[in-house]
């Protein structure tokens, strides 16, 4: 799976995201606000704060990061099982 190098806020809860295999573009995030723990992000501001964690996720403070994978993947449409041939379902034979 590719590495994220860059995010950033953009408005309307919209991430941009670049990844080391020159993937890039927004990823729409508002579905999420005011969900559980999506709640913080009631204050537009407090979704400006994004910063690349270590691990390369998107995060916000210490309570909130999201899966840089699930990102990439609603980024490019690709399907899990194209990056991680171990998901693709097995052949069955009647």
């Amino acid at each position: 799976m590719p590495q994220l190098r860059e995010v950033q806020a953009r408005p309307g809860y919209r991430l941009w995201l670049r990844y080391e295999d020159g993937a890039q573009g927004e990823v729409d995030l508002a579905h999420l606000v005011g969900r559980g723990v999506f709640a913080v992000w009631a204050d537009e501001a407090a979704f400006r704060r994004v910063t690349l964690g270590q691990q390369g996720q998107p995060r916000w403070d210490d309570d909130l990061d999201l899966c840089p994978d699930s990102l990439y993947l609603a980024l490019t449409g690709r399907e899990a099982a194209e990056l991680f041939p171990s998901l693709a379902p097995a052949a069955s034979h009647a």
